[in-house]
């Protein structure tokens, strides 16, 4: 698979949608950053396309598209109110969930029959639930969207629904999944749970969520907080626990999504960080799939990173040998 962010403020009116070209002064807007000579949407046309085309070594390998749709945090500037808790304010706001819905449709439709998979706004669920039950935050959903989501509650739990009808509406053939944010799951996952049912979750396809965005070499250094993300036997079994609690509450399998891809043979200097996530999931695959995650997506979640190109082969090498060993059936 391969994964891309979609994330800019929506488009300012409808006509954006139905232009034949994008213009020069729609260039920030997600439908025309490949540009004034590209129809509205082809960003994500065409990288459907170039992933299924995608080969190995002069050979076919096609590919499948995993979208990351990161707009509400968009929604939030346009708001004036930034990133964080204040953002969640846009969704009470009619004009511009308007807008975002709008988006969203059109975003949908450019899927259109595509075998793609959406994770849907990492890190805003978790704004909801700072500010307490999703069913009592506000959101002008219905008439923001009477098409689609007439039916839907006024609130934050309405719009989490909403987009995943959506989804099934518009992208057919592609899987959603609500994007797991619970900060405080080491403490708290029967509240996770309690909000992620309220957030429709079982409503979705599956779960996706993120181990870490940064190398644990990366995150180690000063200059970038000191932080010890390296895993231990103990911090993994915690959190393949609470991926499989959240997997059986909702009754959908958990997607992991920008796994780190440095070993330990790296050197922590620029694209050559340490990190032992890869090394750690090809080892213990049979708790993976005991966890009930179908999936695991290695990237790298910023450009400092130790990518595949750089890794020395690690990855490459570990995913043809499990792929020669038949694999781990999923549970």
């Amino acid at each position: 698979m391969r994964y891309a962010y979609v994330h800019s403020q929506p488009a300012p009116s409808s006509a954006y949608y139905s232009a034949s070209r994008c213009q020069a002064a729609w260039s920030s807007w997600w439908g025309c950053w490949n540009g004034s000579t590209t129809a509205p949407g082809t960003y994500v046309t065409w990288r459907d396309s170039l992933a299924a085309q995608a080969t190995y070594k002069g050979s076919p390998r096609p590919q499948k598209m995993l979208w990351t749709w990161y707009s509400l945090r968009g929604l939030g500037d346009a708001a004036g109110q930034g990133d964080g808790p204040r953002e969640v304010v846009a969704i009470n706001r009619a004009d511009l969930l308007t807008r975002y819905m709008n988006d969203y449709r059109f975003f949908l439709q450019k899927i259109g029959n595509s075998n793609d998979m959406i994770d849907l706004e990492p890190d805003f669920w978790g704004y909801v639930r700072s500010l307490g039950d999703p069913h009592k935050v506000a959101a002008q959903v219905s008439a923001a969207n009477p098409t689609d989501c007439g039916s839907q509650e006024n609130s934050a739990a309405g719009l989490s629904r909403c987009l995943i009808s959506m989804a099934h509406k518009y992208a057919p053939h592609t899987a959603v999944g609500l994007h797991l944010t619970c900060w405080d799951w080491q403490n708290n996952t029967q509240g996770c749970v309690k909000d992620y049912a309220s957030l429709g979750a079982q409503n979705a396809d599956l779960l996706v969520t993120d181990v870490s965005d940064r190398d644990a070499g990366w995150y180690a250094q000063p200059a970038h907080g000191g932080r010890d993300t390296f895993w231990t036997d103990q911090k993994a079994a915690a959190a393949l626990r609470f991926y499989k609690t959240m997997a059986e509450s909702v009754g959908k399998p958990v997607v992991l999504w920008q796994i780190p891809v440095g070993n330990m043979a790296q050197n922590n200097t620029l694209s050559h960080y340490k990190d032992d996530k890869v090394d750690w999931f090809f080892a213990h695959m049979d708790q993976v799939a005991n966890a009930h995650i179908a999936g695991l997506l290695f990237g790298p979640g910023q450009q400092e990173q130790t990518s595949i190109e750089t890794d020395g082969g690690n990855l490459i090498s570990k995913t043809i040998a499990y792929h020669n060993s038949g694999g781990t059936a999923l549970k």
